[in-house]
């Protein structure tokens, strides 16, 4: 989903990645070429199936309620159908919902409706083929914006009709700029530790950030590295750099405890820790090798929680790897 700025909303009880949502093309921040190639589609009056694909919080739902707004003005919810497919993932949604809807001709000067397909990429293999005849048979009265997050679970047939834009995490200049307008507009007390522990908790997912924001604001106080890390569940990448350097150092006992501690200060899960192991194991002072052969062990660590193994088990194995890579 979406890059949240723009304009504000009067209700001040609104939640903020409604509040901040991006009503015009100006105002989505992350995606200049996508939004550039959009954009020549809207002033055209005329557009293909299209596909935006890409990691949550990046912009997709926004970009198609812009062009909703811009192509049909204050029509726009009349010629605008919004279907999360995770919710609805059957073959009847197809032949009921988007057809009854695709069959009828748009209000307004524009010759054609839009459909919105949320999270398309839950649908079943035989609702995406019934959607493939859909997009066919109706391409006159309506037009498909279909959203994934991974493309690949999207059948060719579909791919081949639709012109696919990728969205990208957002980078770290685009989300300084939403930290400081939503600062700004809301008066909130953010030193520059913050905004890195904001950029570090959001992974450029700027429906993450906005929610990390709203929770750190409705405490009333100044915004600092340890509230963000409190609120985002995530242990400062000091502390977990402090127990891998232990193992490291073949102070197991150490290492072990201290991650404990850590888990249990923030609420972790096994899987929440061994993510941010991954990206420390980066800054450790060892040999690049060994470096790659502890992210594939972080990998095997992974699959086996996955799986269903005890978490902090396979996590003083993990710990034990270090040690042992570290001879």
């Amino acid at each position: 989903m979406e890059t949240k700025l723009g304009n504000q909303s009067n209700d001040d009880t609104a939640i903020w990645i409604e509040k901040y949502r991006p009503q015009s093309f100006s105002d989505i921040r992350g995606q200049k070429d996508i939004v550039k190639r959009v954009k020549a589609f809207i002033e055209a009056k005329n557009m293909p199936h299209l596909l935006f694909t890409g990691p949550a919080g990046t912009g997709k739902t926004s970009l198609s309620l812009v062009v909703a707004r811009k192509l049909f003005g204050s029509n726009w919810r009349s010629n605008f159908l919004e279907l999360n497919a995770s919710d609805e993932r059957g073959i009847d949604v197809v032949r009921v919902k988007v057809k009854d809807f695709a069959r009828t001709r748009a209000l307004g000067d524009v010759p054609f409706k839009i459909i919105y397909l949320d999270e398309c990429d839950a649908l079943t293999k035989e609702a995406q083929q019934a959607l493939r005849r859909t997009m066919e048979n109706y391409t006159k009265t309506c037009r498909f914006i279909l959203s994934a997050n991974y493309s690949s679970k999207i059948i060719d047939p579909i791919q081949s009709r639709c012109a696919m834009f990728k969205f990208k995490p957002l980078d770290q200049k685009d989300i300084i700029s939403i930290i400081e307008k939503i600062s700004t507009d809301e008066g909130l007390k953010i030193d520059e530790s913050a905004k890195k522990a904001l950029i570090e908790a959001c992974g450029g997912d700027c429906r993450r950030l906005e929610n990390i924001l709203q929770s750190c604001a409705a405490l009333g106080e100044a915004i600092t590295e340890e509230l963000v890390f409190s609120l985002a569940s995530m242990a400062k990448p000091k502390e977990v750099a402090e127990f891998l350097n232990l193992a490291v150092e073949n102070k197991f006992i150490e290492a072990k405890n201290k991650m404990l501690e850590t888990m249990l200060n923030y609420g972790l899960s096994g899987l929440d820790i061994i993510r941010q192991i991954e990206r420390e194991i980066w800054q450790l002072n060892i040999e690049s090798r060994k470096k790659v052969a502890l992210i594939d062990k972080c990998a095997e660590i992974e699959f086996r929680m996955v799986e269903g193994a005890d978490e902090f088990l396979q996590l003083e194995a993990l710990l034990a790897q270090f040690t042992v890579v570290s001879r």
